[in-house]
């Protein structure tokens, strides 16, 4: 029997409740499909602060770059932000990040059936459903440049550098193009080619990769236009390839878009098999140790951690299945409960993900 290896941050906030669920979920369908996780629990983000001083510990890199995959609840809250940038709960994330090579941030934008009224664009924009999954570009650009302040001319200024290398670019496209061929053959590719110039090289390079993908369809579009389109006409959309800060903009938009952030999962990979998975919500101070918190985006990054992690794909589809399962049987969380309903506990919401899976 095949045995994997997780290591677990649990993080701050609503982060703890949260992978509880999520590994409630996995032990259950591992059961099921026949294979086996050992679980390693370490310390990023606030809570790795107040234990060792720092966002980020040694000994939770080494125990990462030891595992097949790794699962993140989420880091910060309001106790750290007063803190230096580099010392901030966020610093530990992108750390593991570039500790881990980890380049390539997939995140699905979906809209479930029985939640599409909590999209808020109107229906006739939205149509039957949004399935859109954006390729975001993650150890590069203008959040890894070259950053500074200095006083120009007795005036106190800063900046920040954008810069990529083909490839760099090369190796995000062909992720994107490969996940487009799994999908409905289609990439938009964002840019500002007609400002910037790593933008034009990002497009140069991004159409040269193309013409190993017949198959696929290539648009491309400008930023300001994009973040337009996404409102105005979603359904056009399948995968989205973006440098690092526009991802981070566009892949946040879509969220609102698909009507719950606490719905919606994150894969962030390496050239390798082991790549990290989180909700893309954050921490939520306000609510932690409630019971309120939505677990399924946790749920649902740990199918994604099956199916590009582990090849495990047939209990990543029945994790996935089981949660539309228990949308359309109406079990709503705070966060997604209409009017009407009521709602439950983050627990008991991970026992009916379980149930559906049985």
């Amino acid at each position: 029997m095949k045995n994997y290896r997780i290591t677990l941050l649990r993080g701050d906030g609503i982060g703890p409740e949260i992978v509880n669920e999520a590994v409630k979920v996995l032990d259950a369908v591992s059961q099921k499909y026949g294979f086996t996780l050992s679980y390693t629990d370490a310390l990023m983000g606030g809570c790795a602060i107040d234990a060792t001083g720092s966002p980020l510990p040694a000994e939770t890199v080494e125990a990462c770059k030891a595992s097949d995959a790794v699962l993140l609840g989420a880091v910060g809250g309001y106790k750290w932000d007063t803190l230096p940038g580099n010392q901030r709960p966020e610093a530990g994330l992108l750390g593991i990040r570039s500790a881990l090579g980890l380049f390539a941030n997939l995140r699905p934008a979906k809209i479930y059936g029985p939640l599409k009224s909590a999209c808020p664009l109107r229906e006739d924009i939205i149509g039957d459903s949004m399935d859109i999954m954006v390729v975001r570009e993650l150890t590069g650009g203008i959040y890894f440049g070259q950053r500074g302040r200095e006083v120009v001319d007795g005036v106190e200024s800063a900046y920040d550098t954008e810069r990529y290398s083909v490839p760099e670019i090369e190796r995000i496209a062909r992720v994107a193009f490969e996940t487009a061929r799994k999908r409905h053959k289609k990439v938009h590719s964002i840019d500002k080619a007609n400002v910037l110039e790593s933008s034009r090289l990002w497009r140069e390079t991004v159409i040269r990769i193309s013409k190993d993908y017949p198959d696929v369809e290539l648009n491309h579009l400008y930023i300001d236009n994009a973040a337009m389109q996404l409102v105005r006409n979603p359904k056009q959309f399948d995968v989205i390839l973006t440098s690092n800060i526009f991802g981070d903009i566009l892949s946040d938009e879509a969220s609102q878009i698909a009507g719950s952030i606490g719905m919606l999962a994150s894969a962030s990979l390496s050239s390798g098999k082991c790549g990290l998975y989180e909700p893309i919500h954050g921490s939520a101070p306000d609510i932690a140790g409630q019971g309120v918190a939505n677990p399924l985006a946790t749920i649902l990054s740990a199918a994604m951690l099956l199916r590009y992690s582990l090849d495990e794909i047939a209990a990543a589809d029945a994790i996935e299945n089981a949660v539309e399962t228990v949308l359309n049987a109406g079990v709503r969380t705070p966060d997604i409960v209409a009017e009407g309903e009521t709602a439950v506990s983050t627990s008991a919401m991970g026992d009916a993900v379980v149930a559906a899976l049985q």
